[in-house]
């Protein structure tokens, strides 16, 4: 269907598609303007059905916090929040599509490097990032993006927007359409979480992509399939800390749990590595709870690996150089089992879509196994670049 057409009601292709969303999310802001079960039972209402075009006929595509929204072409411009959506996109042929992010900081892109015909314009991206600009509402107007991929629960405890804020973009620039998956220890999120290949399946209907998600599901799960097959017995296996500290010297560790099952964590529970921090009644870090472990913590808990977020800039040789280099030296660091063994190793980002999925579980395979799949400073490759790259650009 072309770009702007009319439809037989005369209305303009953006305002067709902003109407279907209006009918859904007029619900969904009267629901967020009650009671919390209020709103739970207008979210457990909501479908996951989704229909199909018909030379040219609207598509209904449901995810939750907003429920259905209609398309009556397929999106040609798009902003997602985060690297996870934005890696989704990409995966799915729309790179060019993507006109601005919300974190570019966290969007991270080497990966298609390793993938021929595989490119992103992440200038012309980050120029257009969202939380720099402090969400604001003129940066959304200047993008007219035909869809958003954002959670408003994001927006709404984030950024405090108001109802009326989304609905004011919703019907004058373009639909929303997300949901933040990278965690699940938030309490405002009270609505339905997706895993990584549920949520990338939604995008792929809403860009009408079918047959790349079942080619990218098929790959990821013989891939699966493969590392799953070589894994020593579970008590075989270490315990791991998963951490977020930035800095090249940390002294404090914001703890991760990989009982969470965002799909930040998705390498490691795929891999079937035990939690360090299972039974000592440490939460996850959300925006409620912010608290630290320092060093005395961590040497009661004493992992066999240490995995620390924030260094996804470093190759692994750097890492190893500067972070795990300053833990040796450091005097209770350098009591650390995970430390005296040389392994402490990133973390990976706190999203990844499909295409980075396989990078970061490739990694892990060798951070936790090293006997087995070599060693994370090696550059033997465990799944294949070029089929991956055959899939974004269409030769599936």
């Amino acid at each position: 269907m072309a770009r702007n057409s009319n439809d037989a009601n005369g209305a303009t292709r953006r305002e067709y598609v902003l109407s279907g969303g209006s009918l859904v999310l007029a619900g969904l802001v009267a629901g967020c303007s009650g009671t919390s079960s209020d709103r739970s039972t207008e979210t457990a209402t909501q479908t996951d059905a989704q229909t199909e075009p018909s030379d040219g006929d609207a598509y209904s595509v449901s995810m939750a916090p907003v429920g259905e929204v209609t398309f009556d072409a397929v999106p040609e411009t798009w902003v997602p929040y985060g690297g996870d959506f934005a890696d989704m996109g990409v995966a799915l042929g729309q790179a060019d599509g993507m006109v601005g992010i919300g974190q570019s900081g966290e969007y991270h892109t080497g990966v298609y490097d390793e993938l021929p015909g595989v490119s992103v314009d992440f200038e012309r991206i980050a120029a257009n990032d969202l939380v720099e600009a402090d969400m604001s509402r003129e940066l959304f107007y200047e993008l007219d993006s035909d869809v958003h991929v954002i959670d408003t629960g994001m927006l709404r405890n984030w950024f405090d927007w108001s109802d009326d804020d989304i609905a004011e973009i919703r019907e004058n620039v373009g639909p929303f359409f997300g949901n933040m998956i990278f965690r699940r220890s938030d309490e405002w999120h009270d609505y339905r979480y997706y895993t990584l290949y549920q949520a990338f399946e939604k995008m792929a209907a809403m860009f009408q992509e079918r047959a790349r998600f079942e080619a990218f599901e098929t790959l990821h799960e013989e891939f699966l399939a493969d590392l799953q097959s070589q894994l020593p017995p579970a008590d075989e296996r270490p315990s791991v800390f998963l951490t977020y500290e930035g800095t090249d010297e940390p002294e404090t560790f914001s703890p991760y749990r990989l009982n969470d099952d965002g799909t930040s964590k998705k390498q490691w529970n795929d891999l079937g590595v035990s939690d360090a921090l299972a039974g000592t009644g440490v939460e996850n870090l959300s925006t409620e709870n912010r608290g630290e472990l320092d060093y005395e913590n961590l040497l009661t808990i004493d992992p066999d690996v240490l995995l620390i977020r924030g260094h996804e800039e470093k190759s692994a040789t750097e890492f190893r150089e500067t972070v795990l280099g300053f833990l040796r030296e450091h005097p209770v660091g350098g009591k650390l089992t995970a430390v005296e063994n040389g392994r402490v190793y990133r973390g990976g980002p706190l999203r990844q879509g499909p295409i980075q999925n396989l990078f970061l579980t490739e990694r892990a395979a060798k951070q936790l196994y090293p006997e087995t799949f070599g060693r994370v400073t090696d550059d033997a490759e465990l799944f294949d670049r070029q089929r991956v790259a055959d899939i974004v650009t269409g030769a599936i």
